[in-house]
């Protein structure tokens, strides 16, 4: 009976599966069409303080935004010791002589290597004004844990936090006037004659800090519990912080990562020039030979680290930004990184029998779609927008509800490749016109929808920010404690990827007049049912 009942429920199958199959291909009326009257709401939003620790990579910086205005971006970290507990060589009683301590902090860059030289081709730098970088030693204590959560979750540390950093500076250890990043490599000499070795190493900052300091910071702490280990080290010498400024609104700003910087502390001493036996070599006068000892210590970046953003937004956004029409939705939206802005979308429009479920939605529920393919198209508005590199190459969008990113993440096939090629059919790079404007972006949202209207997924509000890297898919906390009279809904997290974009662009929404340019949901569907 088990096998009958078996045979009998594949041959229904297959009978079913038939049957629509060939209605389908002999039914012209259900060839792919196309949909775009369904109703989206859209307006933008400034985030509140972003989560600016525990990520990758950071910014550095001034960055002057044709449409949002300059940001100001510093930096904070901890230092940690990459021997714990060091001894500084056999100095025979007498004093070590620290020759110099170098901080470097590379660029993201590409070498080119030539017949005669090596060339550089520098990444991720924006804009080419000279501005002030002062560098001090911070006695701000960052925490490894949160003492509220009994130390088990991390601290998290927000993008409005410089103001508190900048009350603990301590000393201030250099400062780099005009300054601008440069794609010169740096070639180092160690030994002399036919002993000298060469290195050269990649573009970024590297700058002579102050002797004193760190010799009795550092070398002067041989054996003492300070520089035992890094939790008595971090205690210690609590870090150094970046402050950036400039004398008008134009600046640079670079994106670095930090597991290449260091500073290096480079010293000598005296050791005894002794035989196998460990007895002392004399000299041709019987006096005892004494070697000059090359050394080097280093402190690495490392620790807790975090980026503060100082923004002066221009007037008019501020004001269009602080009361959107939720309801009906805007004609213009707003999309920056950093500590930044964002555009939420509702997808269906309103629930006027209040079930909890769209009116549209539940009518496309019912009509079972299949769809072949849906895509929310963002027309750049090119009166605002001065266009070319100020233009942030991609957006990424993501569930406000499970603060995920969409089933179509990762299912798009170039998920794969580099970052600037990867996602490239759910998240589509910005499309340009012949002189290289930005005309629009497509936002493949298939499965998304599919799942939404088939399978009865939640249709939760999507966010829409810009994305330096769209492989990276963590997401940062917002702070909400910061403005607890909020009337806007509440953001909860933001992809990692915007935090490190210092970049923005305005594009039309659903409520413009220019129709043309609309903020529509493109649907490609076939009605089985017609």
């Amino acid at each position: 009976m088990a096998i009958l009942f078996f045979i009998i429920a594949i041959a229904s199958c297959d009978e079913d599966f038939n049957t629509i199959g060939t209605d389908i291909i002999g039914n012209e009326n259900l060839l792919t069409q196309l949909d775009d009257t369904q109703k989206v709401i859209s307006y933008s939003q400034k985030l509140d303080p972003v989560q600016t620790n525990l990520i990758s990579v950071y910014q550095l910086g001034i960055y002057n935004d044709p449409v949002y205005g300059k940001s100001s971006v510093n930096f904070i970290t901890q230092l940690l010791l990459e021997e714990t507990d060091p001894t500084f060589g056999d100095t025979l009683g007498q004093p070590l002589d620290l020759t110099s301590v170098i901080l470097y902090l590379p660029y993201f860059s590409e070498a080119t290597l030539g017949e005669d030289e090596t060339t550089y081709e520098l990444d991720s730098i924006f804009g080419d004004t000279p501005i002030k970088i002062t560098i001090y030693e911070s006695n701000f204590f960052l925490r490894d844990f949160d003492p509220n959560s009994n130390f088990e979750d991390p601290q998290l540390y927000y993008s409005n936090q410089g103001p508190n950093f900048e009350s603990f500076l301590g000393e201030e250890l250099i400062v780099l006037e005009d300054f601008k990043p440069s794609n010169e490599g740096f070639v180092l000499i160690d030994g002399e004659g036919d002993e000298e070795v060469k290195t050269l190493i990649a573009p970024g900052i590297r700058v002579e800090l102050p002797i004193d300091f760190f010799k009795e910071k550092i070398l002067d702490k041989e054996g003492s519990p300070e520089i035992n280990n890094n939790n008595n080290f971090k205690e210690y010498f609590r870090g150094i912080y970046f402050k950036v400024e400039s004398t008008n609104n134009d600046g640079n700003i670079f994106i670095f990562s930090p597991e290449e910087a260091n500073i290096t502390l480079n010293y000598n001493y005296d050791r005894l020039k002794v035989n196998d036996q460990g007895d002392p070599i004399l000299d041709d006068n019987g006096d005892e030979i004494i070697d000059v000892i090359e050394d080097e210590y280093i402190l690495n970046i490392g620790g807790v680290k975090l980026n503060t953003f100082t923004n002066e937004l221009t007037p008019n956004i501020i004001s269009e930004l602080e009361n959107p029409n939720t309801i009906d939705g805007e004609d213009l939206l707003y999309v920056r990184g950093g500590d930044g802005i964002i555009t939420v979308i509702n997808l269906f429009g309103d629930d006027l029998d209040n079930d909890g479920v769209a009116d549209d939605l539940e009518d496309l529920r019912e009509k079972k779609w299949i769809i072949n393919d849906a895509n929310l198209v963002f027309y750049v508005n090119q009166n605002m927008v001065s266009g070319g590199n100020s233009e942030p190459e991609r957006l990424i969008i993501y569930n406000l509800d499970n603060n995920k990113v969409l089933a179509d993440y990762f299912l798009d096939p170039t998920l794969g490749n580099p970052p600037n090629d990867a996602l490239t059919t759910h998240l589509g790079k910005l499309k340009r016109n012949s002189d290289g404007n930005g005309e629009y972006y497509k936002i493949r949202i298939t499965s998304h929808l599919s799942n939404v209207i088939n399978k009865d997924s939640i249709n939760a509000p999507l966010g829409l920010i810009v994305s330096q890297n769209v492989l990276l898919s963590g997401f940062q906390a917002i702070d909400s404690l910061t403005n607890p009279n909020a009337t806007l809904p509440r953001i909860k997290v933001v992809p990692g990827s915007s935090l490190i974009s210092p970049k923005g662009t305005v594009l039309y929404g659903n409520n413009t007049v220019n129709q043309d340019k609309k903020l529509k949901l493109e649907i490609h569907y076939i009605d089985p049912n017609n």
